[in-house]
């Protein structure tokens, strides 16, 4: 099938029941994102006293999401809004719990003949809705062969064999540590951090301060890798008494200078996770800060951890991650610091760039993924133009009508609504009031180029 049947053929928009993950790090109840869409969502109501932390839209067998009718959006219900256009704002009925991973396998074209060639009968994006409360863990994700490798010698702890690339797209103003800091910061850190130095070999303090040609990458990153592995496989006893150290002097220090952004955020996670190796790790990692609307992007092997914030997030459809520091979960420190690339330098923030005016979309250098973020004010509409793979839109805020292709049907869809959308499907879409609304797909760099 070429692009022009894609867009010429009509296949009903699919309504998706999903799933909700309540990690401690969520925020509780009423005040998370995720607590809010996963009630509208599901029609349940809110647990006031629970944490909601990941609302997942996909496959994954962690988190599945479920076709919740039978039908096409705007036909389970039957009612008429009295201009020919079915509504069907909320349906949430059990009785046709068919899993999305179901439905593609019986409907395989719904993904589009590039998607099949490359991934078979997966949906190869999972989305998802974070809201962070406090610090996840100093973790990354393996690449394609360590993660198969990984999968088969503990496969109750790596889920599947798959990699993880993700992207992170700020909804409020969101805060994370990504990568390691420069080089001159590196320097910096061994130089005045003397907690740092008290677990490290003063050998490799030496050599990485007397270099001083940048050139020499793989000298630099050699050190670095000594260094945070010998921080990282400290003693409880150790990190327990560098962590107290540290707190008492910044806590000291900051009655005669102001402390810098870094230095406070190691104080806050000192409260969250007290005496843990990742509070003093923290030093080593670039503190980054999104505005909304800004998206940051992680390819395998780098270190990183969401420390505060609401965001949307889209990644290959996995669910391995290797932890080392600010977590209760299960550590493995030697796979974790093997890994890494020990790249530096501050990560690349993405803008996005507009498809249309009210739609911006934002490409990480991923095959499996893309990201449209869109605001619509209040009798505007917009259009999603047709795609050779498959789309899940999420609404966070709002009301609006969405209607797939030439069809004439419009379905109104609403805060707490996710919609899957196959391949060669046009998506347009007119507000009742202003409409938030994200988009997930397959990369359109890869779909184009092949």
């Amino acid at each position: 099938m070429d692009s022009s049947e894609f867009v010429k053929s009509h296949r009903p928009l699919r309504r998706l029941r999903c799933s909700v993950q309540h990690y401690d790090w969520g925020r509780m109840g009423q005040d998370s994102l995720v607590g809010k869409v996963c009630a509208l969502n599901s029609g349940s109501e809110i647990q006031l006293d629970k944490p909601y932390a990941e609302f997942w839209m996909g496959i994954h067998p962690s988190g599945p999401s479920f076709v919740a009718d039978g039908a096409g959006i705007g036909i389970a219900n039957g009612n008429g809004n009295g201009n020919g256009a079915a509504i069907n704002s909320h349906p949430h009925s059990d009785a046709a719990a068919l899993s999305l991973k179901d439905w593609i396998v019986q409907n395989p074209s719904v993904l589009g003949d590039k998607v099949l060639d490359k991934w078979g009968s997966d949906l190869p994006f999972l989305f998802k809705i974070l809201s962070v409360a406090k610090a996840l863990s100093i973790q990354a994700h393996p690449d394609k062969k360590l993660a198969k490798k990984l999968h088969k010698l503990h496969p109750n702890i790596y889920k599947d064999g798959s990699h993880k690339p993700e992207m992170a797209l700020a909804v409020t103003e969101f805060e994370a540590l990504c990568g390691f800091v420069s080089f001159e910061e590196l320097k910096d850190v061994v130089r005045y951090i003397p907690e740092v130095v008290e677990l490290i070999d003063s050998e490799d303090t030496s050599q990485l301060l007397h270099i001083n040609d940048q050139v020499e990458v793989e000298k630099v990153k050699s050190i670095l890798r000594s260094i945070f592995t010998q921080l990282m496989s400290a003693s409880k006893e150790m990190t327990t008494e560098a962590v107290s150290k540290l707190k008492i002097r910044l806590q000291m220090q900051s009655q005669v200078r102001r402390l810098t952004d870094k230095e406070n955020l190691v104080l806050k996670l000192e409260k969250q996770y007290p005496g843990d190796i990742g509070v003093i790790s923290a030093f080593f990692l670039n503190h980054v800060k999104l505005n909304p609307g800004e998206a940051l992007y992680l390819g395998a092997n780098e270190p990183h951890a969401y420390i505060s914030g609401e965001c949307i997030e889209v990644m290959a459809t996995s669910d391995n991650v290797v932890r080392a520091g600010l977590t209760p979960k299960h550590r493995d420190v030697q796979t974790l610091c093997s890994m890494l690339t020990y790249k530096l330098g501050f990560p690349e923030i993405l803008k996005g760039f507009p498809l249309t005016p009210y739609i911006t979309r934002y490409l990480p250098p991923f095959d499996e993924f893309e990201m449209d973020r869109c605001f619509l004010p209040k009798g505007a509409s917009t259009v999603f133009p047709a795609v050779e793979g498959p789309s899940i839109f999420v609404i966070i805020g709002g009301e609006g009508a969405m209607q797939a292709g030439s069809t004439s049907t419009r379905d109104v869809v609403m805060e707490g609504d996710v919609i899957f959308a196959p391949a060669g499907t046009q998506i347009n879409v007119k507000t009742v009031s202003e409409l938030h609304l994200y988009r997930a797909g397959v990369n359109s760099r890869f779909l184009q180029t092949l």
